[in-house]
């Protein structure tokens, strides 16, 4: 999809040093999508927030952006597509050089498309879907990998783990239908199966009857956090019938604090998958600590994104300058030290926005013995 009038290639890098901010310096403004309040998963939003803002204070205190102070003008989506997308007419309207954030996809691909249709660089933070935009654009990036190589290396976990009739309990979703279809494919070439479960028309206890009739030895919550995911877990660990079947939350309800303390010993041993290396690096170790005073908890891989995603803006603006055609037209140039290691954008196949290729991947679960701490069982490619 191309906007009125296509990124044009990039000046050559400028100096990255800069002076202080000056007093009276016209704010250099970034829009920023975040789910805050029901019935988007505001505690995932809280902790994107946190990163994009922790960022924001580091490059201020740095001294800005030519002397420019970065402004984060925030929107809450509230998981709302419609909402996302009049953001982001909001935003362009207000002058900003770029808009970043969201973390669930379907508001992240209304997001994107709408951004692209305006001319207004968009840095997706933190949602995966692969058809981020209907078609390719340039003026899109995107910082998490895309669902298809996430969800594969989680089929492979469960392969390894010897776990090939798959349950998914499932809730209508372009996000859930594209995770159920690449995990039946990834399984069936490896005599694998999958059978979905409608968690909307299926109680809990319908639930169970129908996993242990179908003889599941994995059950996996496409589903919504707290309703219905809390709910079915219980009922599944209080299930003598189902005392072997591994459940699992691919899309990473177990990372935040709220599901422990929802859930408690029954939500620990759900395998999940989430953006971070096994062992930080001095940058990573650094802002995880900024990150865990600013929150009141370890932080999230989501909180990481954030952080990422402003260390990319502000390089971007650094070298390339702030036009928007500019910024747009520096996603395939820049380089960044990320928190989880160098950040560079390139074309991924069947993918329509500058990708990150890749990010790390782990499946981890909660520790049964600990639920404080994350155990790693499985380790994707990079």
């Amino acid at each position: 999809m191309q906007t009125p009038s296509s990124p044009s290639s990039p000046p050559s890098p400028s100096s990255h040093s800069g002076p202080a901010p000056t007093d009276g310096a016209s704010p250099l403004r970034v829009g920023a999508l975040v789910p805050l309040t029901r019935p988007g998963w505001s505690e995932a939003g809280r902790h994107l927030l946190a990163g994009l803002e922790l960022g924001v204070r580091e490059v201020n205190e740095a001294g800005g952006i030519g002397g420019r102070p970065l402004e984060l003008l925030v929107r809450d989506t509230a998981a709302d597509p419609e909402r996302a997308a009049a953001a982001v007419d909001e935003l362009a309207g207000l002058g900003v050089a770029a808009v970043a954030g969201e973390y669930h996809s379907v508001v992240a691909r209304a997001a994107a498309t709408r951004a692209a249709a305006v001319g207004v660089p968009f840095l997706c933070s933190s949602a995966v879907l692969d058809a981020l935009t209907e078609e390719p654009t340039d003026w899109v990036a995107r910082l998490p990998p895309a669902q298809s190589h996430g969800w594969r290396t989680y089929a492979d976990f469960l392969r390894g783990a010897g776990r090939d009739r798959v349950a998914v309990a499932v809730q209508p979703s372009v996000y859930w239908a594209s995770g159920t279809r690449i995990l039946r494919e990834r399984l069936a070439a490896h005599g694998g199966s999958v059978v979905e479960l409608d968690a909307n028309a299926l109680g809990p206890g319908a639930l169970c009857d129908a996993l242990v009739e179908h003889g599941a030895t994995a059950l996996l919550l496409l589903v919504g956090q707290p309703e219905p995911a809390v709910p079915l877990v219980r009922a599944v660990r209080n299930d003598p019938r189902l005392a072997g079947l591994l459940v699992g939350a691919p899309a990473g309800q177990p990372e935040f604090a709220g599901w422990a303390e929802a859930l408690g010993a029954d939500g620990a041993g759900i395998p999940f998958l989430r953006y971070l290396p096994e062992r930080p690096g001095p940058l990573g170790e650094q802002v995880g600590k900024e990150l865990r005073e600013r929150l009141g908890e370890a932080p999230s891989f989501v909180a990481f994104e954030g952080w990422d995603t402003v260390a990319v803006l502000a390089e971007v603006f650094r070298s390339y300058g702030t036009e928007r055609a500019a910024v747009a037209g520096a996603w395939p140039h820049v380089v960044v030290e990320g928190t989880r290691g160098p950040i560079r954008f390139t074309r991924a196949p069947g993918i329509g926005v500058w990708q990150w290729v890749w990010p790390p991947v782990q499946v981890v679960d909660r520790d049964p013995g600990d639920a404080a701490r994350f155990r790693v069982l499985h380790r994707g490619e990079g």
